[in-house]
């Protein structure tokens, strides 16, 4: 797939990057994302993503807008409070980038639903606001063989790791019990802005072949103490979602 002048010219910096070039935007360009949920996390990696020019954007949410969001979900402003989080996201993406496709998926995170979402998706981008719901995309991903990048966020602080299946741990061989859950979650707006940032970075990564994905490690931010540490993480072997997973 060529590249018009237009794109040539919006991904010139990019494409100057080493092993970049005009081959690792064309890939970008056919790729196919599904950012689930779109949260302090999504609205800052669907941002980025397509203002890097992935070609196909789906994002899933069935939530509307609240004033609450507004410290962190950077998509959305006072005159969005009740609207779709997807659909609004959606429009400001495409004024950003119309060189993209958006779509919006105003669905719930359920394994029927989450399937047909991503028939044809080269990867997924954690979004989502509770352990529930990622073990449900997680599990998924690992039985379709696509990409999951993982992040979560709390207070000052958050975690990135990335799921592919049978190169390395799914989030199942880390926490094989759910881990509580909280009704509010406290958050500064700042950090889920960093640890999106890092998701897109596995997310181009993982599109364009270049760099090493956090795959088997976890990388860890302490924003009180501004410091980030990445720890290896195995496969357990006995997994019940990924021990079996492409036999």
């Amino acid at each position: 797939m060529s590249l018009s002048e237009s794109e040539l010219d919006r991904y010139d910096r990019q494409m100057r990057i080493h092993g970049w070039g005009i081959e690792g935007q064309r890939k970008l360009k056919t790729s196919k994302v599904v950012v689930a949920g779109i949260g302090g996390l999504g609205c800052l990696s669907s941002l980025y993503l397509a203002a890097a020019g992935v070609g196909t954007l789906i994002l899933l949410d069935k939530e509307s807008i609240s004033l609450s969001d507004l410290n962190r979900q950077v998509l959305f402003c006072q005159s969005d409070l009740g609207a779709s989080k997807a659909e609004t996201a959606k429009s400001r993406l495409e004024i950003l980038n119309p060189e993209i496709k958006v779509r919006a998926a105003v669905k719930e995170v359920v394994g029927r639903n989450i399937a047909n979402v991503m028939k044809g998706i080269d990867l997924v981008v954690d979004g989502l606001d509770n352990w529930r719901t990622r073990f449900i995309v997680n599990e998924i991903c690992v039985r379709k063989g696509i990409p999951f990048v993982h992040g979560g966020v709390s207070g000052f602080y958050g975690q990135v790791m990335t799921v592919v299946p049978q190169k390395g741990p799914c989030l199942r061989c880390i926490f094989p019990t759910e881990p509580p859950e909280v009704e509010v979650v406290p958050i500064l707006g700042a950090t889920p802005a960093v640890i999106a940032s890092l998701q897109v970075m596995e997310a181009v990564k993982l599109v364009t072949g270049i760099g090493k994905p956090l795959v088997g490690r976890m990388l860890f931010l302490d924003g009180e103490e501004m410091t980030l540490e990445t720890v290896e993480v195995e496969r357990n072997p006995d997994c019940p979602v990924c021990s079996h997973a492409g036999e």
